[in-house]
């Protein structure tokens, strides 16, 4: 058996996948499906409602979001791993790496920025590759 064989064989995966192409590799996280979720922290907690029900249904009409749901923090039982300091959150489902890039441009993304931004003092992103 040859080294090269061997080395696969025995590092696995990520060996072959280092082996690969640095452009074959950005072409398939480019095609990787995404969760993007958003929190926000208001500045006034009153504005919740106004936020979950007017402002934040506009990212969900970009074109590029597939699924898209908004919420507020459950009623859970207090515990320390849980935050529930937040107000809003959204999370949209994308088909791509490329199709979250064009919704960072979306004019209805950026026109939600500029008119909803005042009302929130802590915006918190994560991505999830799926």
């Amino acid at each position: 058996m040859t080294t090269r064989r061997k080395a696969i064989q025995t590092l696995g995966l990520a060996a072959a996948a280092a082996s690969l192409p640095i452009n074959t590799f950005a072409t398939t996280m480019a095609k990787q499906k995404m969760i993007h979720q958003v929190y926000f922290w208001l500045h006034d907690v009153a504005d919740t409602q106004e936020f979950l029900t007017k402002a934040v249904p506009m990212l969900g009409k970009c074109p590029t979001v597939g699924k898209f749901i908004a919420g507020v923090p459950a009623e859970t039982e207090k515990r320390d791993v849980v935050d529930h300091s937040w107000q809003v959150c959204c999370t949209a489902f994308f088909d791509s790496l490329e199709d979250q890039l064009a919704y960072q441009t979306e004019p209805l993304h950026l026109e939600f920025i500029e008119k909803y931004s005042k009302m929130w003092k802590t915006v918190k992103v994560y991505d999830i590759a799926i």
